[in-house]
């Protein structure tokens, strides 16, 4: 009977402690997001979360979100593609309303791990609003989890799944841009593509016109548009050179559904373009049409319309 008394002792201990959460050897708890955030060094991620306000929200236990976290070098690509010396120049800069949109942008409100967002729809809806509804984030699983963002440029996850007490992070390699936040100037910056654009904007002096109050349209091309006639660009005087970015350019929002297809409409530089559908395609002053080649990018004064073709004025 003494066997079974110390038996009964030892179940009981180990009820005792099982009952008090455990022994020394249980795993602690996860990090909340916040704290996360800390440990993986995204520091520049904290000083725009908390310039935001938003500190609070990623150390909250009570929600479970997803965040796709930029890494430093990442806040400092963009930094430096807008025209600031680095990630705190940039959080210094930006208003705190701009970089929680910006940040809200990066959340899903419920946890989704890399397997889950590999099924189900193509789109994600964030946490930001605009024009009334969630904006959307692209998901792309080929070769790993990517993210196509409002100004057309893709983020890579870079480290996947790593647990948080209130949700989920996956680091990512780039900023996510949301619509409606920077300018269209800014939104071109964001995108490598336009970088040829951009330069020419600049060199023209347009860059603090267009962004202003607006709103605008700007038919940006691309990069290899631009060289695909470099020898022309080259050869515009400074004159020519805004008439041709002018051209691009009409002094209201025209989204992509309020295209008056077939009717000619003025542009900034006073010399009017027709705009044709099936395929979409802008007619100027030479035999090719240019190519839409995506709508809608929307900034915060206007809209960008992609095409693959610069277009062509009366000089």
């Amino acid at each position: 009977m003494h066997w079974l008394r110390t038996w009964l002792a030892v179940c009981a201990a180990a009820g005792f402690l099982a009952a008090c959460g455990g022994g020394d050897d249980d795993p602690p708890p996860p990090p909340t997001i916040a704290a996360l955030a800390q440990q993986q060094n995204l520091t520049a991620l904290l000083a725009a979360a908390d310039k935001a306000g938003l500190s609070a929200t990623l150390a909250n236990t009570s929600v479970s979100l997803t965040v796709f976290a930029p890494t430093n070098a990442a806040f400092d690509t963009l930094a430096t593609q807008l025209g600031f010396a680095n990630a705190g120049a940039l959080v210094a800069a930006l208003p705190a309303q701009a970089l929680a949109d910006i940040l809200n942008y990066h959340v899903l409100p419920t946890r989704q791990t890399a397997a889950q967002l590999s099924t189900g729809a193509a789109t994600r809806a964030t946490a930001y609003s605009f024009a009334g509804s969630p904006a959307t984030l692209a998901v792309s699983t080929t070769g790993g989890v990517r993210l196509t963002d409002a100004v057309l440029t893709q983020a890579t996850v870079t480290t996947a799944d790593v647990p948080a007490r209130n949700g989920i992070v996956h680091v990512i390699d780039k900023v996510l841009v949301p619509p409606g936040v920077l300018n269209v100037v800014q939104m071109a910056q964001a995108n490598p593509l336009f970088s040829t654009l951009v330069d020419a904007v600049v060199d023209a002096n347009l860059a603090g016109t267009l962004s202003g109050a607006g709103p605008f349209t700007v038919f940006a091309p691309t990069n290899q548009a631009f060289a695909d006639i470099a020898s022309t660009v080259a050869s515009l005087t400074p004159t020519q050179l805004s008439t041709v970015l002018t051209y691009h350019v009409i002094g209201a929002q025209v989204l992509s559904t309020q295209i008056p297809f077939g009717t000619p409409v003025a542009t900034v530089s006073g010399q009017s373009i027709t705009v044709q559908n099936g395929p979409l395609r802008i007619v100027d002053t030479t035999a090719t049409p240019a190519p839409i080649v995506a709508t809608d990018v929307r900034a915060s004064n206007g809209v960008i319309h992609v095409i693959s073709k610069v277009l062509i004025p009366t000089l």
